[in-house]
Formats: structure tokens, C-alpha cells, sequence
């Protein structure tokens, strides 16, 4: 028997950079506002002070930032043929678990989706024909534009302070930017950060070989920075532990860093951290939520009434709660109906390590932020031909200098004993004269019929419900990209003077061992009818009008970017939304 609480007017389900982004709206609007976070409390100052934030051991190996698949975990095939077994030990991806959430351990790496990914199935039929799209792919458009993504885009980059070189504004093309990004409507607020020997060989052979190189777009500040909320950073100290750690320099952007001081000083908003939501609750009618039920650590059950309910939880609890709580009709793959599980995607990543003579070459690896590098985008959406090539999608590239981290940064030449005294000389000759790139090529991966989230029907959680299930596997498409990418990317690295270069193809089938990113996306996409998504464009359920769910969920297939800025800025439109739209008349915003 649940305990009820006091109602409010809001209740945001997982508080990491969508939950507080939300909350911070809602709360800013008057609204009496609850967040609830199944982990743990996290703090800059005491959870990762710089005395032992830099620990790779604790951080990388033993991932203990991340949810424990002890907690929960999910079951996994390649087939819908197959049987589902839960994963035991976390590889292609990292569930995130505490306030912050992936805004936590993040690179920094601040992306906008190319105009063209938010329509990409007018954009490619319209190019090359629907033929040309396999036939099981089922790609579609978003619902929204960049144009109408813009301000919010903009919005976040000032809120984290980001650093980089504007490629684009206002139509005016710039030199040392990203000429294929869409318009911006500024330059971002800070400069790009100084690069390393490495990233400045590799813009200069990529411009050799005729591209137009650009930094890596970085939430890792490259001077001092107080946002527009009144929240200070600090300037980045090149430590190079960003990606799964907590940067304990307040010179990375997190919700830690940049929003929730602010969001935390607000009166009517409140936080119940290590409690775990386990459904949201309906009404009679099944169109109304009426709150959420959770559970705290001491395994005591509450009911939290709201009138809003924001489910801003990691992309496939957020498919998984719908799934749990009766909300939309599950996605059936044999028969094509329902949408809720439909669309999942993950990333199709790749990368080349490449020697140089240890005589000539000291590129101090150690040397390292989050999102350091200089990056080509060439090869990325439509940004070139893919009628000779067979596929559509791609990616963007570069070297991007993250790490120099003694346990896992031992890059040897192929043909190397894999342990012993040759082994051990190898790693010395060339730990600061090769380049393995934390980025390498980083391409988009589509959405097929086949691949997506339902209920496993075998294996439950820790309060007997169902587990979600995930069915992913590559398809020729991304294979076909991955090759091709991963050649040009290996080519500007021949360009460089690499005496020896080791291509790591992505290959399939789906390996759940091998990491990736933790850029799980779809399930409970957006779109512009019932039929072909869970929710419209402004990321508020079609069955439920008082809910909305936020996050890469809603993304109809995923492009070959990094997904935080544009879950961002759609937290932000859709907080817009809200606020001008829906309290002035809650119910529907678009007629279904």
C-alpha cells in the first residue's frame, strides 16, 4: 500500500540535464515543482574534488558513476528470433545514475543537428528517390525544423558556456568554423580551446587534402565564464579526465555546474533523490495522469499526485515506464503497429590508431579535455553524394585528444605480443608518439522495423515487473558507412606521416561488449501523427496530454552527431511550450 503525498503542480521524473532544464522553467513560471531521481545526490565540491576526481581505476574500470546492472539492467538480442539474456556487466553503453545523470560524466562534446536530419526522409526521398532507402528502414521526419530549434540551441550553448568557432551566422559563412552547420544566430560565448600537437597536425593534412577543419565544439570552458543565470566556471586545466568522471575544476558544463545552483534556490521546487519511480499513474479514463508511485531505498512505496507529470528519465527507462504504465500502444515489429519501443537507435562509432616515429613525433596525449580536437564535416548527414556509395547517413570525424590515461591508453602496432616484455617495450616506444582518437569517426545510426524496446517476457526487475528488452542489431547500411568513413578518416592520418595505420571497423553483428556511446535514442519518438510516433512536436504524449517525456527518446532515428545539445534545446522547447501554450489551456496542443 502506497503512502500518498502532498500534490503538486509538477512532477518531473529524473533530474539530469532534461529534468533540470524543465524543472527550472516550471519552477521560474510559479509552478510548484517536484523532481524524484532514482540515485544518489551528486555535488561538485564533495563528490569529485580534484584530490581524487582523477581516478581511473575507480571512474573507468570499476564505472562508478553509472547505475549498477545489480540495480536493474536490461535483457538483449541481435533477432527477434533469439532469446533475450539480461546484461550482466555494462560495455556498449553506460546508463547514467544520480542527479546530474549523463551530464555528469559527458565529454562536453556540444553539437546542432544538421537542418536536414530533422527531415531527413523528405530530404533523401527527395534527393535519391525512395528506392534508394532500404526497404525495412523506417526513418522519418521530426515534426519541428532547426529553424524552429534554434533559439534553444542558442539558449543552452550560453547556459554552458561553450566553447568553439561559429562556422555559420546568420547565413554569413566563417572562416575556421563548420561551414556545413545550419545558420546560428550568434557566435558561441566563449572561444574554442587551445589545441593540441596532434589535432594541429591533423587540420593541417585535412586541409591538405581539401577540407575545411574546425574545432570540436566544447562545453569545457576555454576561459573564465559566468552564464546567464549567474552560475561561474572555471577555465579548462587540459587534466584530461572528462568522459566518465566529474570534473571537479567547475570548468565542464553540467547541471551541477551551470543550472541546478540556480534551480536550487528556487522555493517551490523540491527533490527526492535515490527513490525509483516505478509507474506513472492514470486516471480512470487512462488519458489523464494523475502523479507517479516510487519506491525509497528503505523500500517504502509513495504516491506523488501532480498535475503535470515530465518524464525526463535515460532513454530506454523512459520507453520502459511508458511500456509499464499502459501509455501508447506497444510497438508490434510483425504486424508494423503501435509506436512505443519503435525507432530505436543507437551510433555506429569507429576509430584509427595511428604510429608515428617516437623520434619525430611527441604528442603528450595526457594533454586532454573532454572535447579538444579539430573535426571534419564533409562525410557527416547529406553533407556529400551517396548516390555511388549505396547508403545513406554518416558522420562527422576528428581527432579529438580526450585522454592519455595510463590503463587504458596502450596503443601498440599490430602484430604486437598482447602481453610480456614486448608487449611492455611496445607501449613505451609509442604511448606518446601514436594517436588513437577519442572521437574517431562518430556516425548516425537509422531505424529499421526490426530493431527496438518491448517488455522482456521472461526476466523481471527487483518489484517483479518486466525488464525491458532490447532487439539491435547493425544493419548493411551502417556497415557500408562505416567503412567508407573509417577509410577517409585513415587517409588524413597517412596524410600526417603515419609510418603504420590500424583501422577498427565497426562490424556487426551489435556487439553489447564492445563500447560505443551511451547514445541510446528512440522508443518514444516525436513526430507528426499518432500513427508514426508517441508524441507530437512538442514531445507531449498523443494518449495522454498532461504528460510529457523528453530526452533522445523522442528521436526518430539518430544522426551521426552527439545527441546533448539537441536534447537541450528540445527540453527548452518544449518547456516553451508549456509556458505559453499549455497553462494558458491545458489539454492538447495539436489535434491528433
Amino acid at each position: 500500500m502506497s503512502r500518498k503525498l502532498p500534490a503538486k503542480d509538477v512532477v518531473i521524473v529524473g533530474l539530469g540535464w532534461t529534468g533540470s532544464i524543465m524543472a527550472y522553467e516550471l519552477a521560474d513560471a510559479g509552478l510548484d515543482v517536484i523532481a524524484i531521481e532514482r540515485g544518489p545526490w551528486r555535488n561538485t565540491a564533495t563528490d569529485y574534488p580534484p584530490g581524487y576526481a582523477a581516478d581511473e581505476l575507480r571512474y573507468r574500470i570499476r564505472h562508478d558513476l553509472f547505475l549498477r546492472p545489480e540495480q536493474t539492467t536490461f535483457t538483449f538480442r541481435n533477432k527477434m528470433n533469439q532469446t533475450a539474456l539480461p546484461i550482466r556487466s555494462w560495455g556498449a553503453f553506460m546508463p547514467p545514475n544520480g542527479v546530474g545523470g549523463g551530464g555528469v560524466h559527458w565529454n562536453a562534446e556540444t553539437w546542432r543537428f544538421l537542418p536536414s536530419d530533422f527531415v531527413a526522409r523528405t530530404h533523401l526521398v527527395n534527393r535519391y528517390g525512395a528506392d534508394f532507402l532500404p526497404k525495412d528502414m523506417t526513418i522519418q521526419d521530426w515534426g519541428i525544423t532547426y529553424d524552429d530549434l534554434e533559439p534553444h540551441y542558442d539558449r543552452f550553448e550560453y547556459l554552458c558556456g561553450t566553447s568553439g568557432q561559429a562556422g555559420n551566422v546568420n547565413g554569413q559563412i566563417i572562416e575556421g568554423g563548420n561551414p556545413f552547420e545550419g545558420p546560428r544566430s550568434r557566435p558561441y560565448p566563449n572561444p574554442p580551446q587551445q589545441q593540441p600537437f596532434g589535432a594541429t597536425l591533423f587540420a593541417k593534412a585535412a586541409r591538405e587534402l581539401g577540407y575545411k577543419p574546425f574545432p570540436q565544439p566544447s562545453g569545457n570552458m576555454s576561459q573564465p565564464y559566468r552564464n546567464p543565470l549567474g552560475v561561474r566556471l572555471g577555465p579548462c586545466t587540459y587534466c584530461g579526465f572528462c568522459e566518465w568522471f566529474g570534473c571537479g575544476n567547475y570548468s565542464k558544463a553540467t547541471p551541477q555546474t551551470t543550472i541546478l545552483p540556480a534551480l536550487l534556490r528556487k522555493q517551490n521546487f523540491s527533490l527526492r533523490d535515490n527513490s525509483e519511480v516505478t509507474r506513472i499513474n492514470l486516471d480512470a479514463s487512462g488519458k489523464r495522469a494523475t502523479g507517479v508511485t516510487f519506491v525509497d531505498t528503505d523500500g517504502n512505496e509513495w504516491e506523488q499526485p501532480a498535475d503535470l507529470v515530465i518524464l525526463s528519465a535515460y532513454t530506454i527507462f523512459n520507453v520502459q515506464l511508458l511500456l509499464l504504465s499502459g501509455i501508447g500502444e506497444p510497438y508490434d515489429p510483425i504486424a508494423d503497429t503501435g509506436t512505443v519501443g519503435r525507432n530505436f537507435t543507437h551510433q555506429t562509432i569507429s576509430d584509427v590508431t595511428s604510429f608515428f616515429d617516437p623520434a619525430k613525433f611527441v604528442f603528450n596525449p595526457f594533454i586532454a579535455s573532454g572535447a579538444i580536437g579539430m573535426c571534419i564535416d564533409e562525410f557527416n548527414g547529406d553533407n556529400f553524394d551517396h548516390g555511388p556509395h549505396g547508403f545513406v547517413g554518416g558522420g562527422y570525424m576528428g581527432q579529438v585528444q580526450t585522454n592519455g590515461r595510463p590503463i587504458e591508453t596502450t596503443p601498440v602496432p599490430p602484430g604486437t605480443p598482447a602481453w610480456g616484455a614486448e608487449w611492455k617495450k611496445a607501449v613505451k616506444e609509442n604511448y606518446q608518439s601514436a594517436l588513437k582518437p577519442g572521437t574517431g569517426v562518430h556516425g548516425s545510426m537509422y531505424s529499421y522495423r526490426d530493431v527496438y524496446v518491448d517488455l522482456d517476457p521472461t526476466y523481471k526487475d527487483r518489484f517483479g515487473r518486466p525488464l525491458a528488452r532490447m532487439t539491435i542489431d547493425f544493419h548493411d547500411n551502417e556497415l557500408k558507412q562505416n567503412k567508407f568513413l573509417t577509410d577517409k578518416f585513415a587517409e588524413i592520418f597517412k596524410a600526417m606521416g603515419a609510418k603504420q595505420i590500424k583501422k577498427e571497423y565497426r562490424k556487426g553483428p551489435y556487439d553489447i561488449t564492445k563500447y560505443q556511446t551511451t547514445h541510446l535514442c528512440g522508443g518514444a519518438i516525436m513526430g507528426t501523427v499518432p500513427g508514426n510516433s508517441t508524441l507530437n512536436r512538442y514531445l507531449q504524449s498523443w494518449d495522454v496530454p498532461n504528460l510529457f517525456v523528453t530526452g533522445a527518446s523522442a528521436f526518430p532515428q539518430n544522426p551521426g552527431y552527439n545527441p546533448t545539445g539537441t536534447v537541450a534545446a528540445l527540453a527548452y522547447w518544449t518547456a516553451d511550450a508549456i509556458r505559453s501554450k499549455y497553462l494558458k489551456n491545458p489539454g492538447r496542443l495539436i489535434d491528433a
